[in-house]
């Protein structure tokens, strides 16, 4: 009988065998607080493929004495999502369940709205506990109603350390390879190619293993896993290192002004079958932080791109990303707007939660009109260029300046605006 693939031969079964991911399963790790204690909330596991979200939520269900459920994003829809929670009630009012169920929806980014809102009751009265993986952020995916009931925790590639340990593991635990002999003349080759992905690792020394007869030492070095994979171009998919490479060279190339850089890359990602979804995110992400003030038609644009492809599709929305790679490629570049958040939040870390002016408040009530609130506010439409000068700021944060102008015209003007504001009279 032909064996499993050796990844799944080589799954974890406990925290113990789990590589990586020592954020959230070392020792003081939120998930291996929450198997040792039995206290499970909702939860998504956001990270690229072959990191392990699927795999922390079998061993929680291993470890936890609780009911458990799974779906799958990819082949479930409302009728499925309401049968399991129809049983997942049915466990919370048993006498016999010590705890809420548990239910683990794989790609739950895949779940369109509907589908996501018949998950909220449960999960707000404490019927089910969600656990959910994706591989895309869940800032986009995921409804904002879910969100607030559901804490995100982020899963990284595997460092290279953590991929010697799984080879390493690979070799000595798993009965097949246990059984040949290996000579590891090199690794560079292996690890650039599994791209931070055990699964990926896992596949490629499948692979290799397999492709070398009966008898022979299974040599892994950079030719030997170079020349197989160009044998086999599925072991090396749009979801590992290169992903990752390629949207880095593309927003690097709009960044730089390179439009015959950036639609190459673009090309790159649509030749390879890249989720067009993610493209056109990374450029609405990009025209706010790359270009953001200097032409704030950009996020205009990059925002009706993301909103043509729904409506579009495939394959002429790549004529779509094409329009605005270009475009955001030919923009003049400021980060202002990007720096700017970043100085103020840095800004709110150093002086926490400083009161809002007394002016500033609202004053809905005769006792907050009592204590001084809304006093002495002064409605700028009342002044010469609907402007007077008042303090905006906290106190201890008069002056600061967290916005700066990027050298372009746009920004230029906006600055002699506020020059020219300031030298009103007051």
């Amino acid at each position: 009988m032909t064996p499993a693939p050796l990844a799944e031969r080589l799954r974890p079964r406990s925290l113990e065998d789990y590589i990586g991911q020592t954020h959230l399963v070392g020792p003081d790790g939120i998930i291996r607080r929450m198997i040792e204690t039995g206290r499970v909330n909702s939860f998504i596991l956001w990270g690229p493929p072959g990191v392990g979200k699927t795999t922390l939520a079998r061993i929680m269900a291993s470890q936890t004495d609780v009911p458990f459920y799974t779906l799958s994003a990819v082949t479930s829809g409302v009728k499925e999502v309401r049968e399991v929670l129809t049983r997942c009630e049915a466990d919370a009012r048993s006498m016999f369940v010590k705890g809420r169920p548990i239910l683990f929806i794989d790609e739950i980014h895949r779940f369109n709205k509907s589908q996501q809102d018949s998950l909220l009751g449960a999960v707000e009265k404490g019927t089910v506990t969600l656990i959910g993986a994706t591989t895309e952020n869940p800032s986009f995916e995921v409804i904002r109603p879910l969100l607030s009931r559901a804490q995100v925790y982020t899963l990284k590639p595997l460092e290279t350390e953590d991929l010697d340990n799984l080879l390493e593991r690979a070799l000595t635990h798993d009965e097949v390879l246990k059984k040949r002999d290996f000579d590891i003349k090199s690794k560079d080759a292996l690890f650039r190619f599994a791209g931070g992905d055990a699964r990926k690792l896992l596949n490629i020394i499948d692979l290799i293993e397999q492709s070398t007869p009966d008898g022979e030492t299974v040599v892994i070095d950079d030719d030997v896993v170079t020349s197989r994979l160009q044998q086999n171009p599925a072991a090396y998919d749009r979801n590992g290192e290169m992903h990752y490479d390629i949207i880095s060279a593309f927003i690097k190339s709009i960044r730089g002004s390179d439009p015959q850089a950036a639609v190459y890359w673009l090309a790159r990602m649509v030749a390879g079958g890249e989720d067009p979804a993610f493209i056109a995110r990374r450029l609405v992400i990009l025209a706010a932080e790359d270009i953001g003030l200097a032409n704030p038609n950009a996020l205009l644009l990059a925002n009706a791109t993301f909103d043509a492809l729904n409506k579009i599709g495939w394959p002429e929305g790549r004529i779509i990303l094409s329009e605005c790679a270009i475009y955001l490629a030919n923009s003049p570049k400021s980060n202002s707007a990007y720096m700017a958040i970043d100085q103020a939040l840095g800004a709110v870390e150093r002086t926490g939660n400083l009161p809002v002016p007394l002016h500033l408040r609202n004053a809905p009530t005769k006792l907050m009109k009592d204590l001084g609130y809304h006093e002495g506010y002064k409605y700028a439409h009342d002044f010469e260029g609907n402007y007077v000068k008042q303090q905006y700021l906290p106190s201890g944060l008069e002056g600061s300046r967290f916005w700066k102008p990027g050298d372009n015209p746009s920004e230029a003007k906006m600055q002699q605006r506020l020059d020219s504001l300031n030298n009103l009279p007051s």
